[in-house]
């Protein structure tokens, strides 16, 4: 078994996870926080990192100059709090032009407006010091199947990519797989079919994953095992630890809220195997808290995320690796299951 990574884990949230509790269902239930509270929030709950779509640094219409400017007032804010960006994501799924996809639209102009907002987003990423892009591919699929060229447009996405590779020489690009929703069924649903298509990129290198624990759920997969895939290639470069009851729609429940077990696993195989040492041990969050939570409790899902984390990190800290080895030797795995549940409880 590999050893444990003596690293310190940081954390990260986006500030879209502080929300007024609004669902296709239903109206805002909280009064919204301004962007710069929301901000300061992060060090009073112990977080180092942000995660930022291109429009929570600055209007996606503005120019070079103003973005710019804009950039600056965010990160001179950063700086005020100590706190550093994880990621941009350009968020491609909202536009008006890009609901027939983005990378994948049957339009050629949908498509260069998609490409030129996702090089700005890198553009954006450079000036708040941080190389990590990521591809949350949200509408990169169809409602019908024969609507779109299958092959065609899986070759647009590799030259999304590598476009945004030629771009930037420094950045990475971190696909974040998902399913379906809002798409009816994604083109690469999955995490192992994103890491397929790196290696087809201009530099297989500079491409990996961010995975989500729900996501993996929705696919019918255990997130652990989509993690350690990924850790085998070495491209797993960030997380986005929540959970999931079922294959339903995204829930972004607390992490550990659904599955103990499963949420055990998530973080045995993140500290057994090396997950700090490929991503600054940032342990990122994407979690909403429940429409039911009073304003005073808006942050509760995100501290209590956080919290069973390190606690189940004590826990894999203290499981016996020499026992573990002896019963897989053995084949004594309802030994290894009991052990491992007796640990959880703590006996």
């Amino acid at each position: 078994m590999a050893t444990s990574s003596a690293a310190r884990y940081h954390f990260s949230f986006g500030p879209w996870n502080i929300s007024s509790g609004a669902d296709p269902f239903g109206p805002p239930v909280r009064k919204e926080v301004a962007f710069a509270a929301k901000i300061r929030c992060y060090k009073k709950l112990g977080f180092d990192y942000v995660q930022f779509h291109d429009d929570d640094v600055v209007p996606a219409d503005l120019d070079f100059a103003a973005t710019q400017r804009g950039v600056a007032r965010v990160q001179r804010l950063l700086d005020s709090e100590g706190l550093k960006a994880e990621f941009v994501a350009p968020r491609l799924w909202e536009h008006p032009k890009t609901i027939d996809g983005a990378y994948t639209s049957n339009s050629a102009s949908d498509r260069r407006y998609a490409l030129e907002r996702s090089k700005r987003a890198v553009d954006i990423a450079r000036m708040l010091g941080t190389p990590n892009i990521v591809l949350w591919l949200a509408r990169e699929g169809t409602y019908v199947r024969e609507a779109k060229d299958p092959i065609a447009s899986i070759g647009r996405i590799v030259d999304a990519v590598d476009t945004l590779l030629s771009h930037d020489s420094t950045c990475r690009i971190l696909g974040e797989m998902k399913p379906n929703e809002p798409m009816d069924q994604s083109y690469l649903p999955t995490p192992g079919h994103f890491m397929g298509l790196s290696y087809r990129t201009s530099d297989p290198s500079r491409v990996g994953v961010l995975i989500e624990s729900a996501h993996s759920i929705l696919a019918g997969l255990d997130p652990s095992d989509d993690m350690a895939y990924a850790l085998w290639h070495s491209k797993l470069w960030g997380v986005h630890l929540n959970d999931q009851n079922g294959e339903k729609y995204d829930q972004d429940k607390a992490f550990g809220a659904v599955s103990l077990r499963r949420a055990f696993n998530q973080v045995f195989v993140l500290e057994k195997y090396g997950y700090a040492r490929l991503s600054d041990g940032i342990i990122g969050l994407d979690v909403k808290a429940m429409r039911t939570t009073r304003g005073d409790d808006r942050l509760k899902h995100l501290a209590n995320s956080q919290k069973m984390f390190l606690s189940l990190l004590s826990v894999v800290r203290r499981v016996n690796s020499s026992r573990v080895e002896s019963c897989r030797r053995a084949r004594d795995y309802e030994g290894l299951e009991l052990y491992i549940l007796e640990t959880l409880m703590g006996r």
